[in-house]
Order: C-alpha cells, then sequence, then structure tokens
C-alpha cells in the first residue's frame, strides 16, 4: 500500500513592491473610495500591530493546538476607543486548526477561558489613517490617484 503525502496550501506569498502597489491601488479604487465617501471621512487603508504582539498571538495559537491564523476584516464599532475610529474598518485575526494542514478543513480555534469558551481572537489593530504618520513621512505605498468617476479624482 502506497501512502500520499498531503501538504499544506499556503494561503499567501512574497511579493515585491510592484505586486504590493497594485493590490493596494486595486483596494483603493475599488473599495476604500466608497468607503469613504459613505463615512463622510478617510476610511483605514490598514491595520498595524507590533511584531511582539503578532508573535504573542501565533504563540498562543500553536499552545493551543491550532496551526493557522484567518484575517476577517472588520468594522470598529460604536463605543470602541476613541471616536475617530468608530466605523474604520481593521483586521480580526482569529486562531483556526486543520486537520490537514489545508485551509479547506480550517476552523476556528476555541479555548477554555474560565467557565466559558471563547474563540481565540485578536483584534484592534491601530487604524491608519486615524494614528498613523501623515503621507510624507514614510506611512503607505506612496500617493495615488483614486478615479471616483463623475466626482472626480482623488489624491491618497
Amino acid at each position: 500500500m502506497s501512502t500520499i503525502e498531503k501538504k499544506a496550501v499556503k494561503g499567501g506569498k512574497y511579493a515585491n513592491k510592484q505586486e504590493v502597489d497594485t493590490f493596494i491601488h486595486g483596494y483603493k479604487q475599488e473599495r476604500w473610495a466608497h468607503n469613504t465617501e459613505r463615512l463622510g471621512q478617510e476610511d483605514a487603508l490598514s491595520a498595524w500591530y507590533t511584531v511582539e504582539e503578532l508573535e504573542n498571538f501565533i504563540e498562543r495559537v500553536k499552545l493551543n493546538g491550532g496551526n493557522g491564523v484567518r484575517m476577517h476584516f472588520g468594522v470598529f464599532p460604536e463605543g470602541y476607543g476613541d471616536e475617530k475610529i468608530e466605523g474604520l474598518q481593521t483586521v480580526v485575526l482569529v486562531g483556526t486548526r486543520s486537520k490537514d494542514g489545508t485551509f479547506a478543513t480550517s476552523k476556528e480555534l476555541h479555548i477554555q477561558d474560565g467557565e466559558s469558551t471563547q474563540v481565540l481572537a485578536y483584534l484592534g489593530g491601530l487604524p491608519c489613517p486615524a494614528y498613523c504618520p501623515t503621507p510624507g513621512s514614510g506611512f503607505g505605498h506612496g500617493i495615488g490617484l483614486v478615479d471616483r468617476g463623475d466626482k472626480g479624482l482623488f489624491v491618497v
């Protein structure tokens, strides 16, 4: 009898500057401009975490039998911290466990928290803009134009 080795499907890859700029420009054009218009203020373009925060979260996932992290897009609700972030998008990290190391079988990782069972998640990365430095001081990936159709161009 022969055994077929299963390999984990990777969810991403390292990218060069051109690929990063292509993805970010596409997001700005297709999502960010509409979100910003709807909110009446600039929506977040990114969420910032320290390396230590990410390492600690990944270590906790591993210690609880997890082998993956799913990143969900989220929105800061009213009353969560500073008013200037209410309604802005962010990223929510959720630990996952997969039987065979693939995304297809990944399930949310739940841990015992006192008397109850909770999902192992981390949220609230600092939204940029809102807390990050302004363009020209090292923030973001350069200046870009967003075509808003009959509403004109937007420089971001």
